[in-house]
């Protein structure tokens, strides 16, 4: 769940948004099938990294498609087409003299007898004094390490002390991009404070030349004759792989140069959706790498998400401390998953996901304020108008028009903020709209209207419904679900990503005599025991 607030919603969000807005959309992502998580379940199991991969991309698979993440591509870094793209990366960044052989030391375990990746290390991080500091990175602090600079450095699988030998390998020639760099984050006025902030902290502190290989057997073999015991290691090699999907898809779509108009068009924007542990990757790293190759789009926005902790306690899969999403799909609908952790995303500070408020923001939010609003509305309208649109409505007056005119605002707003990555105000500003339309129908009250004045109830009720068929497409990014079924409560057939995002087209669309459908409740009502059940299971109180 963490790497869902972290990354995959957002991007989610941003693409849906996008596609609805009638821009051209490639989202890409794909499995890391050689980071050393990979190789470590596979000592534990007794099998081929291979078989590691493949069983959990097939999950990986299965739970985006169940949460609504809309992927174009999402691919895994153990493909040929990967390989391909790798070797040509670095055959280019080597005729253009930012890849460079030297000596380096290298982590040997002997209880092991083989070397160690870098995040078979651990100890203290000289920066912080974390002391659970990774030999590739600090998670605490976010600097990037190699393992040598680790204080008291232990083999993650044995507890031995490492030694560090010799070992000849390719380097990467970060220092060559300090200035480059630096000027070009200079120009980004839009990234996120804390994005902006962090790497021009790591730019003023200087940048080091990295080894991009290691002695390995597992990941992409150098293109180069005698060495075929090493690898290019994957935190050189798994960037590219933003690179390498866009170039499967166009290969898959039968378009094979269909990605350049993404990588090489002037009028395209990346967008990196990443957690802010990844940001110097995202940053310096891959923008580095990307002017050392030449005529490829460096990144237009690194927009990075904070941390979101557990019950007060950071994630921690090897502790057992984490939500795994296709455990909560078994037991839950995707849509209040998606509204959580949209309304209380961490984009600029860290925020804590609890089941209590989790059952709060259900049966308050989505059940309370939203799904009743649909429910009251279109179950009176569907039950005393024969499942129509109202067309015996009295002429607005003074609070229809002023609905209307809330609900063009609130979608003008929606738009701002999704354009501009602030998803957490774009939720909270279309559910601004649903408290809005709930108190004009408390003070209209059609359902006592209907008794004296039918064309009074009626002209509640359409101007509210034509309220709602704004609202389904203003929660689309986030609510993919319940969005349509309320698409298909309106009487409308097909897609709702196909609906224009538009309010007035939108608002006249509901046409007095249209038919409805008979709706069900969009949002399903969380018993409280709910929050002290999953909580319990986590081993902690509510």
């Amino acid at each position: 769940m963490g790497h869902i607030a972290g990354c995959y919603l957002a991007a989610d969000i941003f693409a849906r948004y996008h596609r609805m807005k009638g821009n051209e959309v490639l989202m890409v992502s794909g499995s890391d099938a050689h980071g050393t998580p990979i190789t470590i379940r596979a000592d534990q199991e007794g099998v081929e990294p291979q078989e590691v991969l493949e069983r959990y991309h097939e999950q990986f698979l299965d739970t985006w498609k169940r949460l609504g993440i809309s992927f174009d591509l999402f691919t895994s870094t153990h493909t040929a087409n990967h390989q391909e793209v790798v070797q040509d990366f670095f055959l280019r960044l080597k005729e253009q003299g930012y890849i460079y052989p030297d000596t380096m030391l290298l982590a040997y375990c002997a209880g092991c007898d083989r070397y160690l990746p870098d995040r078979y290390v651990e100890g203290t991080c000289p920066h912080c004094r974390n002391e659970r500091a990774r030999g590739d990175q600090c998670d605490n602090c976010g600097h990037t390490l190699d393992p040598i600079e680790l204080v008291d450095p232990f083999c993650s699988i044995c507890r031995d002390t490492p030694s560090f030998r010799d070992s000849e390998h390719f380097f990467l020639k970060l220092s060559a991009f300090q200035e480059p760099l630096l000027d070009w984050v200079n120009q980004q006025p839009h990234w996120r404070p804390n994005v902006a902030n962090s790497t021009r902290s790591f730019l003023q502190g200087g940048l080091k030349d990295r080894a991009i290989t290691r002695d390995l057997t597992w990941g992409v073999p150098v293109p180069l004759e005698g060495y075929d015991d090493k690898r290019i290691y994957v935190w050189f090699e798994a960037v590219i792989g933003y690179l390498s999907a866009a170039v499967e898809w166009a290969s898959r779509s039968g378009r094979t140069d269909a990605w350049t108009d993404y990588w090489k068009g002037g009028n395209a924007r990346a967008y990196y959706f990443i957690g802010k542990d990844n940001i110097p990757f995202h940053s310096i790293i891959w923008p580095a790498m990307l002017m050392g190759y030449g005529g490829l789009n460096l990144p237009y926005d690194v927009p990075a998400n904070e941390f979101l902790s557990l019950e007060s306690r950071k994630f921690s899969t090897s502790q057992n401390w984490a939500i795994w999403v296709p455990d909560y799909l078994d037991r839950y609908d995707p849509d209040p998953l998606r509204y959580l952790l949209s309304i209380n995303m961490p984009e600029t500070g860290d925020t804590d996901f609890t089941w209590s408020e989790f059952v709060r923001r259900n049966n308050d939010e989505l059940v309370a304020t939203y799904g009743n609003l649909v429910n009251r509305v279109l179950r009176f309208t569907y039950r005393n108008f024969d499942g129509q649109v109202p067309v015996d409505a009295a002429a607005p007056e003074d609070a229809e028009r002023a609905l209307l005119q809330s609900t063009r605002d609130a979608m003008a707003a929606v738009d701002d903020s999704l354009a501009h990555t602030r998803f957490r105000a774009g939720v909270s500003q279309a559910f601004g709209l649903a408290q809005e339309c709930n108190r004009y129908l408390d003070g209209r009250a059609p359902w006592q209207a209907i008794k004296t004045d039918r064309a009074d109830a009626a002209r509640a009720l359409g101007t509210t419904i034509q309220a709602l068929n704004c609202l389904k497409v203003m929660l689309a990014p986030y609510l993919p679900f319940s969005s349509q079924k309320l698409h298909e409560f309106l009487g409308f057939d097909g897609d709702v990503t196909n609906e224009p995002w538009n309010s007035d087209a939108l608002i006249t669309a509901i046409k007095p005599g249209g038919f409805l459908r008979n709706p069900s409740n969009l949002y399903a009502k969380l018993d409280d025991n709910v929050a002290e059940q999953e909580a319990a299971e986590l081993g902690v109180s509510v």
